[in-house]
């Protein structure tokens, strides 16, 4: 079958949720039996989000071969079984970088480079890769960044209307737009999703369905009035309505309105039934939980929802494995240094998380969290850096090397317990300089961390420059700070767990990565039950 395109555009305003919408798409053709690959087009001129702050980007998704990516493939993995690589995630400043690079190499033979074709066929030929990245692709989703209009985009807008003059036949257009309801006035607005689609139609781009965020359902005569001045069939006219329990109901409430069937009627592939029950349950046991459990997020970035998307997600599917509910308290670390009190300063919760991150700010935060947790058997997990906090106050409170450190913290401490990569340290570049994807991780048997995969050989995603020290293993583990993960066929940390604690486990890598919400990670699902047992027994107490 001749591989199919959509192409996913978002008018009017940012935050709509394209992500989200391409991939609860994706998902409902899954179900259909297709197979899917999802593409990102990122507008900014940065190679990758690597070096962006978390503030302006949000948190950076690694993929399985080590790309760092928009945060937005996430929502890919949780959503579908789409393959995840670097052919996943384009940005202009990849897209700039490649063709400039071949311009210096003469691959051009001194003709002008220009935005078209140059740029133009790059990205096409990004598409046709992600197309390519794996036999049997039926369906390729591409989300385009950004909102019709910016300046940044036109590139991938010119890119997408070439290529659907190149695949006659093979290519759908759907829009994301905004429709507003003031309240003052009293009516819901559809001027600014027409001026939206005006646009497109400008850059030569006509969408074939038009899917309307709104905050409650729309009349007729309002998509009758979209169809009308926007061009496209009345039954192509949808509404996304702001769901009330959880995004993953994005999916059902699509399906409810067939878009799914006519997604394939219009690109002529088989309509064949799908079977929801699994995410019915879900939501079910969303809306009525059977309880709650609260977890402390420690971490640099707390105020900001999508610094840590992935670890918020990935407690979310855990919680709802259990059949509950989780509420999540966020203390920022820097605030917990200097009180007088951490038990009080950080009260109220039934487990703590400490996530990945960078650099010193909140490090001692996250130390003196670490200490709380162990000494008062607090279920804990550690998270990349979480995990390296959970060594250094350990050698530090239990070995009593009371200089025990990070050199990312200070690089001329006396018991560097967590160093460099010994192959990286004269490396200066920020970019592109870290243990980045997979890595097969061996379990020691009749570990938590072996009880929670039920095996001993995993595979999880790492992205990190610090490794601990194995210097100081041995001590460690005499004091029963026990080294139940290591690289496949190496012997670098990868898990770390406290003997005799109910559930004190650090974790090199990044398990939020693997997380769905029909198939909660391992590691959370564990740490969430460990929490749950604690509340109970501090009930009981």
């Amino acid at each position: 079958m001749q591989t199919k395109y959509i192409f996913v555009t978002g008018g009017v305003c940012s935050s709509l949720g394209k992500g989200l919408t391409a991939a609860s798409i994706g998902m409902l053709l899954e179900k259909k039996g297709l197979k899917i690959a999802m593409l990102k087009c990122d507008p900014y001129l940065n190679v990758d989000p690597g070096t962006m702050s978390p503030y302006q980007h949000g948190e950076v998704y690694v993929t399985d071969d080590g790309a760092e990516t928009d945060l937005d493939l996430g929502h890919y993995y949780r959503y579908t079984n789409s393959p995840l690589s670097s052919c996943s995630n384009i940005t202009s400043g990849q897209i700039y970088n490649s063709v400039i690079r071949r311009e210096r190499e003469g691959g051009y033979l001194g003709k002008t480079v220009q935005v078209i074709p140059h740029i133009t066929d790059e990205i096409k030929q990004k598409i046709i890769c992600c197309a390519k990245q794996e036999p049997g692709i039926d369906v390729v989703i591409v989300e385009i960044g950004g909102t019709i209009g910016d300046i940044e985009s036109l590139p991938f807008l010119e890119a997408i209307r070439q290529f659907r003059y190149d695949h006659p036949g093979d290519c759908m257009n759907i829009h994301l737009t905004y429709v507003p309801y003031l309240k003052t006035a009293g009516e819901v607005k559809t001027k600014p999703s027409q001026h939206s689609v005006q646009m497109l139609r400008e850059i030569g781009i006509f969408p074939d369905m038009i899917l309307c965020r709104c905050e409650s359902p729309l009349s007729n005569d309002v998509k009758d009035k979209i169809s009308l001045f926007c061009n496209v069939q009345r039954k192509y006219v949808i509404e996304e309505v702001d769901v009330e329990f959880s995004i993953y109901q994005v999916p059902l409430e699509l399906h409810a309105q067939n878009t799914d069937g006519m997604v394939c009627q219009f690109l002529g592939l088989q309509d064949r039934p799908i079977d929801l029950t699994e995410w019915e349950e879900l939501i079910e046991t969303i809306k009525n939980p059977k309880g709650s459990v609260t977890i402390g997020l420690i971490g640099k970035y707390v105020d900001h929802q999508d610094a840590y998307k992935s670890v918020l997600e990935a407690l979310e599917h855990a919680a709802h494995s259990h059949g509950i509910e989780v509420k999540i308290k966020r203390f920022e670390a820097d605030k917990i240094e200097g009180q007088e009190s951490v038990a009080k300063a950080i009260e109220g919760c039934d487990g703590y998380l400490v996530p990945g991150g960078f650099g010193e700010r909140g490090w001692t935060g996250k130390i003196l969290a670490a200490q709380h947790c162990r000494e008062n058997k607090i279920p804990y997990f550690g998270i990349c850096l979480g995990m390296q906090v959970m060594a250094v106050e350990y050698a530090r409170n239990v070995l009593k090397l009371s200089d025990a450190n990070s050199t990312e913290i200070d690089i001329d401490c006396k018991d560097p317990v967590v160093s460099l990569l010994s192959e990286q340290r004269t490396i200066q570049d920020l970019g592109g300089t870290m243990r980045l994807g997979a890595y097969s991780c061996e379990l020691l048997p009749n570990s938590k961390a072996n009880a929670a995969y039920g095996s001993t050989l995993i595979n999880e995603r790492h992205r990190h420059r610090y490794e601990f020290n194995n210097k100081y293993r041995a001590q460690m583990e005499q004091k029963d700070f026990v080294f139940t993960g290591q690289l496949e066929g190496g012997n670098l940390c990868e898990i770390a767990e406290v003997k005799g604690h109910p559930w004190m486990l650090g974790a090199q890598f990044h398990p939020e990565f693997k997380s769905k919400p029909t198939k909660a990670h391992p590691l959370f699902r564990d740490f969430i039950g460990a929490s749950l047992a604690h509340q109970k027994a501090s009930k009981k107490d």
